[in-house]
């Protein structure tokens, strides 16, 4: 889940809310006085933050930075890459540098789909259709293809771009437990009409995957269809990289669609549908953040082909993120931390309380280590984690430095 979704967390012992389960009024957070100003209640939303220290704060980072990268989603350390970033560079200097208008009107360039069929290719499924963003992406795929009738069946755990598209779908939510297909086959028996479940492929918290082959047994049990965000598999997982989906045999199957980032494995920008070509018809045709948004930057779109060609020339990186995520886990399971066991390259460590898990983060900061910090409400179990992302790039020296970094500074320690 996103770390700044305000869904609120399930709880204990009970099933997760829905996502259109009411939450406290606006109104009874502003206190007195709120209606001489427009914005009056922001002051006291604020120090309500500050109260529960889930305050966060905005850090520009230099061109150069000293810290030790375990935050960004720069899995295979492309993003600076000099093939990438000249790819990016050259697609700017031929295409301009912005599209220049919505896909459906002047935005869709040669360069847009010779990167759509080469992703298609490269994960194994039929047709791709590249949006300006991961987020979009996902928006796109679960508002148009759960209308009004369907049923939308979605994992507890899900992106905040999922829930989105669910919010904004037409069709009925319902929200089952955490990687339970069981759940998922409960939900579905009796519903008579399209219906559609929708997962992480690797959830973005604690790096565990789906269970992707029960899933898709249970969808077909039930003629239901399958949309699965594979923005932390794609890169990652997979022969050479080509994805959760590819991994479970389920790339290109009829009644399955993936989305997925740009931005992370392939370090540019954007985002991607794929799946069977009358699906992504489907959605140039009615997905609304395809329809009206401004297409994929070209340099985006040129850094992200030449990434996944320079992925497909040394497909070792893909193993060799996932052999440092689990050097990462052992060593600081080792020491006694707790730690989520990886199934791709994010590793998950608890801490005591969103407090503790600031300071965690501060004080790695200021050692030179730069990790992600999730707190509630941005995690559905309510419990605070560093969160490190593995990356192929990284060295054993680095790998090594960076657990004594975060074992020096655990509270307590």
């Amino acid at each position: 889940m996103h770390q700044d979704d305000p869904v609120p967390p399930a709880p204990r012992g009970g099933p997760p809310p829905p996502y259109d389960a009411p939450v406290e009024p606006v109104a009874d957070r502003r206190g007195a006085g709120a209606r001489t100003a427009a914005f009056g209640w922001i002051d006291a939303a604020r120090e309500q933050r500050r109260r529960a220290g889930l305050v966060r704060t905005l850090r520009p980072r230099q061109v150069e930075s000293p810290l030790l990268d375990l935050a960004s989603n720069d899995y295979l350390g492309l993003a600076r890459h000099p093939e990438v970033t000249r790819g990016a560079a050259q697609a700017a200097h031929r295409w301009g540098a912005g599209a220049t208008g919505s896909r459906l009107v002047s935005g869709s360039t040669e360069l847009h789909a010779r990167l759509e069929a080469e992703l298609a290719d490269f994960c194994g499924f039929e047709a791709a259709l590249v949006l300006s963003s991961g987020y979009a992406a996902n928006l796109a795929a679960v508002t148009a293809l759960g209308g009004p009738g369907g049923l939308i069946v979605s994992d507890a755990g899900n992106h905040a771009s999922l829930i989105d598209g669910c919010r904004l779908a037409r069709a009925r939510t319902v929200v089952v437990p955490h990687a339970d297909p069981d759940a998922v086959r409960k939900t579905l028996d009796g519903h008579d009409g399209p219906a559609l479940a929708v997962t992480d492929a690797v959830f973005s918290v604690d790096g565990d995957a789906a269970p992707l082959r029960s899933l898709a047994d249970g969808c077909r049990a039930h003629g239901a269809a399958l949309l699965v965000d594979d923005a932390h598999g794609l890169g990652v997982l997979g022969d050479g990289g080509r994805g959760t989906l590819h991994a479970a045999g389920l790339a290109g199957d009829a009644d399955v669609v993936a989305t997925a980032t740009l931005s992370k494995s392939l370090g540019s920008q954007g985002g991607v549908v794929l799946g069977p070509a009358r699906v992504i018809e489907h959605l140039v045709n009615t997905a609304r953040t395809f329809i009206f948004d401004t297409g994929l930057a070209p340099a985006a779109a040129g850094g992200a082909r030449t990434a996944l060609r320079l992925l497909r020339r040394e497909p070792e990186r893909a193993s060799r993120a996932r052999e440092v995520a689990d050097e990462l886990h052992q060593r600081l399971t080792e020491a006694g931390l707790t730690v989520a066991r990886p199934d791709a390259a994010v590793v998950s460590v608890r801490a005591p309380s969103p407090e503790q898990a600031v300071r965690w983060a501060a004080d790695c900061r200021e050692a030179g280590l730069l990790v992600g910090c999730f707190r509630p409400p941005s995690v559905p179990d309510g419990i605070s984690r560093l969160r490190l992302t593995a990356r192929a790039d990284l060295t054993a020296r680095q790998t090594r430095e960076a657990v004594r970094t975060i074992l020096r500074t655990a509270p307590g320690a």
